[in-house]
Order: C-alpha cells, then structure tokens, then sequence
C-alpha cells in the first residue's frame, strides 16, 4: 500500500442544485467551459493534479502547500472576473478546502483522514472562499501573499481531534468575529416568515453503533422532507440548505432565524438487526418549546407507517388541513417493499458521500438496480440510476462512459 504526503485541495459549487434545476443543460455546459478554459490550467500551472470530478465539484492534489494556495486565490480570483457580468441567479461559485496530509494512493485515487478533512473544510468555507487547516497553514505561512484569518480550533464530523481552522481572506468575505454567526448570503436581517407554517427538518443523528448506518439516518430525514413538500399548506426547506447542519451542535432558534422558517424538527434513529428506534421533537424556534415529540420502536417492516405518522404528527400540530389528494400523495411512499427502499437509501447514500470514483459507481449502480429487480414500478432508483450515469458521463468511471447519458 503506496502512501504519500500530500497538498489536498477540495472544491465545489455553491448552489449547484438550484443552478441545475433553473437550467440543467445550459449549467453543464457552462461549468464544463469554465473548466476547461479556466480551472485546468490554472491547476497545471500551480503545477497540481485533478484526482476526480466530482459533479460540481473537483478534488486536486499539489506537491507544495504554497501552490496549493496560491492556485486557490488564483481560482477564486479568476472565477469571480469571469462570472460578473453574467445573471446574478446564474453565477458559478466556489467554496475551497485545503489540508496537508497522508494520503492512501490507489492507482489515480487517493484516500484517508488528509481527503475528509480537506473536504470538510470545503464545506466551512464561505461562497467565495478558501479554508486551510493549521498542518497546511503552518507550512504556507511567510511564503505566500494570503492574508490569514484563524477561525479556531472546531471539531470536524468523524475527525477524532479537533482541527485549527485558517481562512483567506478574500474581497467580500466578511473577517472572522466574536459575534454571533452571520446571517446566510450577508444579510443583515432575518428572512421574513413566509405566509404558512414554515419548517426546516434537520438531519437526524444516526446513534446506531454501525457508522456505515449513517446512510440509513438520511435516509429517514430526506423522506420526511419529501413528504413533508407534498404539502400545499407548509413551506419546507430544501435538503441541501438543512443538511449544512449535519454534525453539528446547534441551537434551534438560530437555525430557524438562518434559514427564515418557524419550526424545526430534529431527531435521531437507532437501527440494529430488524428493530429500529426513531425519536423526533417539533420545536418552535421563536422559543426553543417543545411542540410535540414522540418515539418509535419498530420492526424494520414498520417504517413506511413511522415516517407517515411522523408527518401527520407534525400536520397536526402545526394545525395544517390537508386535501384528500395530499393525504394519498404521503400515503404513497413510492414502495412497500422494505427491501427495496433500504437498497435505494444505500445506492442515494454513496452517491451523496464523499467517495465519488468507480467502486462508488459500481456499489451504486448495484443497489438501484437490485431495488428495481423487486419493484420495478419504484420511481426513486430509476432516478438515482439516471444520476450515477451522468456522474459517470462527466468523469468516466465505467468501461464504456460514451454510453452514460444515453443511459441516464
């Protein structure tokens, strides 16, 4: 096993799924331009190397931190001048993470603590902006023009010690504070309450002793919002802008004055053997109070009636009428094959993870066509099928990705 000490860097684009879902063609085309005309030559200027394409997002490896770091504001440099004069709503950018670390090199690929955390820290960066770990930053620091802003030291998920956390600072990024954390997209007053009740569903813990069960937790959380959406009455927050909060210690009502909304439900899921344990709690956060909570201890066969019951508990109290074709739309779970659905929440699991590379692909690929073999009238593994090939189509993973959109 071949190891290696490595400059990771880790990108992706913010709002990815908003700009795909405004103009899926003209967003692909745009961001396969952008890096093609701007992103892989700075890279092989900086003198890196793209491990994988992630979607939207990259993963690249430098031999010198400094390089690292000087591609990186050189990226968002670069980005920002080329994306100003387009629509505003249209805007490609990027949050960039970057640590030095041992690494696991596996033909092309690379693995280990030194990738998670470069992809964690993508993910505290600001839109816009670049974060770096204290390993990297201590080797950058003097040789480069960055100016660094230290965030501390912050536990990162399923990182055992906590990480010392620097940000460049960038134009238009606001410095680090004391102060309570900033309103999303700068704003200096909370979203206005919509006109309905209004509810943001966190990711619910997985407290099972199986951290490959992780799948399994997001799984319930992303169905409940599914359901949940089926509401005309409620205005429900999307899983990309919730899921932020995967892993972290928040409070309530900061979450909902981030996100604009007046409820929350948080929760967590317990799976061992057949049996499963779900707890959820409905909060108001106006004042932090409990609305409702409740605990279910289930067989597995049973969790189509929990996450039923679940959104009714949280219609009621919330005082929402639903129509009869809302009634039918959550009763319809999509399947009743119990087998199937754990097949499809495996198979949404990879494709979500942080691993996106061809064993991700095979595993995959595997579920949803598994789950399809024992319902084939289920809709939810035929759509993640169709996302796996166009992955594969944009980062050839497969032995023949000429054939991946068609596919898809």
């Amino acid at each position: 096993m071949e190891r290696r000490l490595v400059a990771i860097l880790a990108a992706d684009v913010v709002g990815y799924t908003a700009l795909m879902g405004a103009d899926e063609a003209g967003t692909l085309r745009r961001l396969m331009e952008l890096r093609h005309d701007i992103l892989e030559p700075l890279i092989t200027e900086y003198h890196g190397r793209i491990v994988k394409l992630m979607g939207d997002g990259l993963l690249v490896e430098f031999a010198s931190v400094v390089d690292s770091v000087d591609c990186a504001v050189a990226w968002q440099d670069n980005v920002g001048v080329h994306e100003a004069e387009g629509d505003e709503d249209k805007r490609f950018r990027f949050r960039i993470g970057i640590n030095l670390g041992d690494v696991i090199v596996e033909g092309d690929d690379i693995h280990g603590d030194g990738v998670n955390i470069a992809a964690r820290l993508e993910g505290l960066a600001d839109p816009g902006g670049i974060c770096l770990s204290g390993d990297a930053y201590r080797q950058v620091k003097g040789k480069t023009e960055a100016v660094f802003e230290d965030m501390g030291a912050q536990d990162l998920k399923n990182v055992a010690e906590p990480v010392r956390i620097y940000r460049i600072a960038m134009a238009g990024t606001p410095p680090v504070s004391t102060a309570p954390p900033a309103l999303p997209s700068g704003r200096d007053e909370p979203l206005p309450l919509p006109d309905k009740p209004s509810i943001a569903v966190l990711p619910f813990a997985n407290m099972s002793n199986d951290p490959e069960q992780e799948y399994f937790s997001d799984g319930i959380t992303e169905d409940i919002i599914t359901d949940l959406s089926k509401v005309s009455g409620l205005f429900v927050i999307a899983r990309n802008s919730t899921f932020i909060y995967k892993g972290k210690a928040v409070n309530i009502p900061d979450v909902c004055r981030e996100l604009g909304v007046r409820f929350a439900l948080e929760g967590s899921v317990r799976k061992a053997g057949n049996r499963v344990r779900i707890t959820a709690q409905l909060i108001d956060g106006s004042s932090g109070g409990h609305l409702w909570a409740e605990r279910y201890d289930r067989d597995l066969t049973d969790i189509f009636e929990v996450q039923d019951e679940v959104t009714q508990q949280i219609v009621a109290a919330l005082k929402v009428t639903l129509s009869a074709a809302e009634e039918s739309l959550i009763a319809d779970g999509g399947t009743k094959n119990v087998e199937a659905h754990d097949l499809f929440l495996r198979g949404r699991g990879l494709v979500f993870g942080i691993k996106k590379d061809r064993e991700m692909f095979d595993r995959s690929t595997a579920c949803f066509r598994r789950a399809i073999e024992l319902d084939p009238d289920y809709a939810d593994p035929y759509a993640g099928l169709g996302m796996v090939y166009m992955l594969d189509h944009q980062n050839r993973w497969s032995d023949t990705p000429e054939t991946s959109l068609d596919e898809a």
